[in-house]
């Protein structure tokens, strides 16, 4: 018999760390090549991790809710054969290597962070991984002073979270931790960043009293990563709120008199948002601006127009991406709004789905919303809510009154990178087209 490793695979471009939200195999379990073990998701992805060996399950290293870096190791397998006595050996030389390479470009890029290098030369050894020692790099905290609660005492992110979580930073001489931070991430000025992991708020365990019959629902790794991210927004971004009131008769006549035509040929179902979105996209062109992210220091204005769109589960709640949005037609933008739907519905999201949103439209209007006021999808500026199409009487120019269909755009800003100004000629621009879209001057395709 042999005993095999399984790391944390790498699951997408870019990506880091996994969490494991779910096993599917228990120690004893006979499983075979390519079978999957566990579920693990990132950036609000799930994904499934397959068996490299066929064998018997012998230990799950990694617990449920774990947080891990790529190429750590989450289980043990036994193998029929002989084993490979060298595997563990070059295994642990790979992640000798990739701690060797986090702690020379750590030391080359600072020269007065003396506390995290020396923290980077005890990875080079081994001993943490490199997300831990990231981690606490950013946050000046000294690891010689940190008592791990992984296996064998290992270091964990966790445990520097709660490090982080309780305010009280074990650094060397008692410096602060800011002093710790001598290169800010690309994004974000030194100064920036260290204020906000000092005043950023955790999620922590709160005691609430509990009563006969109710019922204690533990938070799934999407549901935290949900939770986290809409207190980052808040806590890191000022809100502002709009709204504009927007007559689209029009366009509800046109979008009714081609949707049975558009389901025969395209064979998928045309719904108002696609012309919600095109309208969007149309006036990000004409108003760069709102298509910005705050970096600390400086104001990212992007070029390309990637849109992302809410899409709800029963239990969570993703936000896929339509890239190059302004590049697409009305038949184009429906189309992506599909796949995308469909993916998250038969969790077949990838985490590029997931990357590159630059602006937000929000259907809130599909749950028979009139009016709400949205978090912004942190790092954006700014996140539109279409709201429900209604028939309301109408004071129309020749003073009559008439049933109207009329439709609430409620769009929330961050007021460190935009103001009332633009953000009110923007949403007048998107009202104007969506006002504007008959059947005469809009194209589907």
């Amino acid at each position: 018999m042999a005993t095999e490793k399984i790391t944390m695979p790498q699951l997408g471009e870019s990506v880091t760390e996994g969490t494991i939200s779910k096993w599917l195999v228990q120690p004893g379990d006979t499983v075979k090549k390519y079978d999957p073990l566990a579920e693990v998701m990132t950036d609000k992805v799930n994904a499934e991790v397959p068996s490299s060996f066929s064998g018997t399950i012998k230990e799950l290293v990694a617990g449920e809710g774990d947080t891990l870096s790529v190429g750590e190791l989450i289980c043990y397998i036994e193998t029929e054969g002989k084993g490979e006595e060298s595997a563990p050996a070059t295994s642990s030389s790979k992640e000798e290597k990739t701690a060797e390479t986090v702690s020379t470009r750590t030391a080359s890029s600072s020269t007065s962070a003396s506390k995290p290098a020396a923290n980077v030369d005890r990875a080079a050894r081994g001993r943490f991984s490199p997300a831990v020692v990231r981690m606490a790099s950013e946050h000046g905290i000294d690891l010689d002073q940190v008592e791990g609660s992984g296996q064998s005492g290992r270091i964990t992110r966790k445990d520097l979270q709660r490090i982080i979580d309780s305010g009280e930073i074990p650094t060397k001489g008692n410096k602060p931790a800011a002093e710790d931070i001598s290169e800010a991430p690309a994004s974000v000025s030194t100064q920036n960043t260290a204020q906000q992991q000092q005043s950023a708020p955790a999620l922590k365990s709160v005691s609430i009293d509990t009563m006969p019959g109710d019922i204690e629902i533990p938070v799934s790794g999407i549901r935290k990563a949900i939770a986290q991210n809409m207190v980052r927004s808040k806590h890191e971004a000022p809100h502002a709120w709009t709204m504009v009131e927007v007559d689209v008769t029009n366009l509800v006549e046109y979008r009714n008199s081609v949707k049975g035509d558009f389901k025969t040929k395209e064979g998928y179902n045309l719904t108002f948002l696609p012309f919600f979105i095109k309208a969007v996209v149309e006036s990000l062109k004409e108003f760069p601006q709102i298509n910005s992210m705050w970096a600390g220091d400086k104001i990212i204005q992007k070029k390309d127009i990637n849109i992302s769109i809410a899409v709800a589960t029963d239990d969570a709640l993703y936000v896929p991406v339509i890239k190059h949005a302004d590049e697409k037609s009305i038949k184009g933008i429906a189309r992506d709004v599909k796949e995308l739907a469909d993916k998250v519905r038969t969790n077949k999201l990838a985490g590029d789905d997931m990357k590159g949103g630059t602006f937000t439209v929000n259907n809130t209007g599909s749950f028979g919303s009139v009016m709400s006021t949205p978090i912004i999808n942190y790092p954006q500026a700014a996140i539109l809510s279409v709201e429900s199409i209604v028939k309301r009487p109408v004071v129309m120019n020749n003073g009559m009154i008439a049933v109207r269909d009329m439709v609430n755009l409620c769009l929330s800003l961050d007021h460190r990178v935009l103001d009332g100004l633009v953000c009110g000629r923007f949403l007048a621009s998107v009202k104007a087209r969506l006002e504007g879209m008959t059947k005469e001057n809009t194209s589907i395709y």
